[in-house]
């Protein structure tokens, strides 16, 4: 097999303002496996607190094409990636991009989309969130009629207008919300006083309300939570799911953080086996790594697979959203065609 890749720029519509600051665009890589004529796509997107960048992207996938080069046939994919994640310790959004490209390569080789090979039936997909960032209040108006399609709402919130900011959107709409703090809640106290006032405004959950790594402050806010408590940086590999349970009621998912397909599927099955709620999620990504992840998604609770309506250069088409339904095409692998040269 032959993998190549080229690092490329993604630029947001809105700047995106989360609780660690503004950003206006985020790196990615897109990568390429051929084997027989056949090429599976994939990609890695890079948010800045996973540690990665181009530079160590390229370092990890000149590695990786060593290894890939040395086998002439995908029949044991589970090897193939088990290989490719031995080596290093990090670097999960890199390895994300060879998994993704691996998983649409075998489809395409035996004419399958990515979700039959999982098992999945693609009328299962559920609706996605359509994220709304800290912003101000004639901002967030703006927003919120570009999301006039999608039935459910995604609140960055972390800042100190949190309340004027769900106030702002229920003056407008009345539809359910997920609330995600991105960590910027620094006091349960003050974190379960938000929660009890959220509980009121139609909210479906809360997504890492409390800094990742304080366990015993986050297992007090659930025991006493109204809403249900979703684990987004405290959760990113296997062994992680089972840590948690007990802790927060769900995990929310990312293939860049588990590192693809293969390993998002048996986290999602562990958290099933728990008893704990699934939220397939994403970065800021196109419609390749998105596709990839919505495979998954009819074995999640909820989706927030919103990355490509959110950038301003998409460079796939793949799965579609009806009023905000995931849509899975038919086609082979993770079901997407590039929509310029790569």
């Amino acid at each position: 097999m032959r993998l190549t890749y080229l690092p490329h720029t993604l630029y947001f519509k809105h700047p995106f303002i989360i609780a660690h600051g503004m950003r206006t665009s985020t790196p990615v890589v897109f990568t390429e496996i051929e084997l027989d004529g056949v090429i599976g796509y994939g990609e890695a997107s890079m948010p800045p607190y996973l540690g990665e960048n181009h530079e160590t992207v390229a370092a990890f996938l000149n590695k990786a094409k060593d290894v890939l080069a040395r086998y002439t046939t995908i029949d044991d994919l589970s090897g193939i990636l088990n290989e490719i994640d031995s080596l290093d310790k990090n670097n999960t959004a890199a390895k994300a991009s060879v998994d993704i490209a691996l998983h649409d390569l075998l489809g395409k080789i035996t004419n399958k989309p990515c979700y039959s090979m999982f098992g999945l039936k693609k009328q299962d997909a559920p609706l996605t969130f359509y994220t709304l960032g800290i912003d101000k209040p004639e901002v967030l108006v703006e927003k919120l009629r570009e999301a006039e399609p999608y039935r459910i709402l995604k609140i960055k919130l972390g800042s100190d207008n949190d309340k004027e900011i769900i106030n702002t959107i229920r003056s407008i709409t009345d539809k359910p919300i997920s609330v995600d703090v991105n960590q910027g809640w620094k006091e349960k106290e003050y974190a379960l006083e938000m929660i009890h006032w959220l509980s009121g405004q139609h909210v479906l959950f809360v997504e890492q309300p409390l800094p990742k790594n304080r366990l015993d402050d986050v297992a007090w806010l659930n025991e006493r939570s109204p809403l249900d408590i979703i684990a987004d940086e405290d959760v990113q590999r296997f062994d992680d799911v089972q840590k948690l349970q007990g802790i927060y009621k769900g995990v929310n998912i990312k293939l860049m953080k588990c590192t693809g397909l293969f390993e998002a599927n048996r986290m999602m099955l562990k958290a099933r086996e728990l008893g704990m709620k699934v939220l397939i999620g994403c970065m800021s990504e196109t419609s390749c790594a998105v596709s990839a992840a919505a495979q998954l998604s009819p074995l999640c609770d909820w989706a927030d697979l919103d990355g490509p309506l959110l950038i301003k250069n998409n460079c796939f088409e793949g799965v579609q959203f009806e009023l905000g339904k995931i849509v899975l095409n038919d086609l082979p692998g993770i079901g997407v065609v590039p929509t310029k040269a790569l």
